[in-house]
């Protein structure tokens, strides 16, 4: 059985493809790009080390931490040593290493701000995970801090790195779906944990539309290119709930789009864990369930002939977001979520936040120009080509 994680590839993807047993040393190849990564909790020690020691154009050099301890832990798991761990007061050192070009920014979102602007000063290339930060101001600071200092600044948009949302994409935009009607999107995820960071305002920023309604929000912006006209929303904290005490439980939103699109979306930290994505043309409809793991995505494109699941490779979604950045560094290009990209969805979530207090419809400024915030460069995927 697949978990929807990065270690085990899909079944329907065909035989298993084995994770490289050895990564040569970063000296036998200097075309690499070495990574720092900042925050060293679950998703770093589970997904993302192991992402970046299986990349192509990536290495693992050095780690920032708040636990000296666990760091030199961790380092010695992935063979780095404790002179290759740092404490988030020393994180200016990393200016003394030429084998660090790139910073992983993998902390609360309220934090996010300030270690870019620290990583920028350095001189080192940044990828922030998302959300950007907490809010617009705070967000642009962000993209004009390293614009500023001749760096780059992506956006860890991971699901915009696989195959089988390029797939949904590529539904819409080679007219395969016909006119494109309806988009409907759910993510939700159960949160147990009242003391959890991201049930703090003061950390989080909001509740589970920052954390994982923010997939929804993207992918839909992604696939159709455009942004939205408008937004109407509404939001529920339930009373009693120490979980809910200062962000919500569930954000339920509409998105009206150029030509009568309407996206309906749904986000949840009380519900059972469910990701879903479907695309509804006037001549057929394409779907993704689950749609927002790590791994185990399910692609289903149903016509008037029959419905198809397409097959791809297998792959990692973290492994190709930090090759792309790491290509792009290389190549002096911008990203396909650079920070702006991060910005157009906080004001996005900005006006949604804003219709859900006030019961009212918030219009948004229109954008003509398709893909307004993504960069140059777009990914290389497994599959694609």
């Amino acid at each position: 059985m697949c978990r929807p994680g990065r270690i085990k590839p899909v079944p329907r993807y065909g035989e298993p493809m084995p994770l490289k047993p050895e990564i040569p040393r970063p000296e036998a190849e200097r075309q690499r790009v070495g990574y720092a990564v900042v925050g060293l909790g679950k998703l770093t020690a589970e997904e993302l080390i192991p992402a970046i020691r299986t990349s192509r154009h990536a290495f693992l050099a050095a780690l920032v931490t708040s636990e000296k301890d666990k760091g030199v832990a961790l380092a010695h798991a992935n063979d780095l040593t404790e002179d290759d761990v740092y404490t988030y007061g020393e994180f200016e050192r990393l200016a003394e290493r030429d084998d660090v070009e790139a910073v992983f920014i993998v902390l609360p979102n309220s934090m996010h701000r300030e270690f870019v602007e620290r990583a920028a000063r350095m001189g080192k290339h940044v990828l922030c995970e998302k959300p950007l930060s907490t809010n617009v101001a705070d967000a642009q600071a962000m993209v004009d801090a390293c614009r500023e200092a001749g760096v780059l600044l992506m956006t860890a948009y991971r699901c915009q790195y696989t195959p089988e949302h390029w797939a949904v994409r590529e539904a819409v935009h080679s007219g395969r779906l016909g006119t494109v009607r309806t988009i409907d999107s759910i993510h939700s995820h159960t949160e147990h944990d009242p003391e959890a960071w991201r049930m703090r305002m003061e950390y989080a920023g909001g509740g589970p539309l920052v954390d994982v309604g923010i997939y929804s929000l993207n992918i839909i912006r992604f696939v159709l290119g455009k942004e939205p006209l408008w937004v109407f929303a509404d939001a529920n904290r339930p009373q009693g709930d120490p979980r809910f005490a200062e962000i919500e439980e569930r954000v339920s939103w509409m998105m009206g789009f150029e030509g009568g699109i309407v996206a309906n979306c749904h986000t949840s930290y009380g519900s059972r864990d469910t990701s879903t994505l479907r695309v509804v043309g006037e001549a057929a409809k394409v779907e993704l369930d689950p749609a927002f793991n790590y791994g185990c995505l399910r692609l289903t494109l149903t016509d008037t002939e029959a419905a198809h699941q397409p097959r791809f490779p297998y792959y990692d979604q973290f492994g190709n977001e930090v090759d792309h950045f790491a290509q792009c560094i290389r190549e002096g290009k911008i990203p396909w979520t650079p920070g702006e990209e991060g910005v157009a969805d906080h004001i996005v979530m900005d006006a949604i936040y804003e219709s859900a207090r006030t019961g009212k419809r918030v219009d948004l400024p229109a954008v003509a120009e398709l893909d307004a915030s993504r960069g140059e460069r777009q990914p290389d995927l497994p599959g694609q080509g």
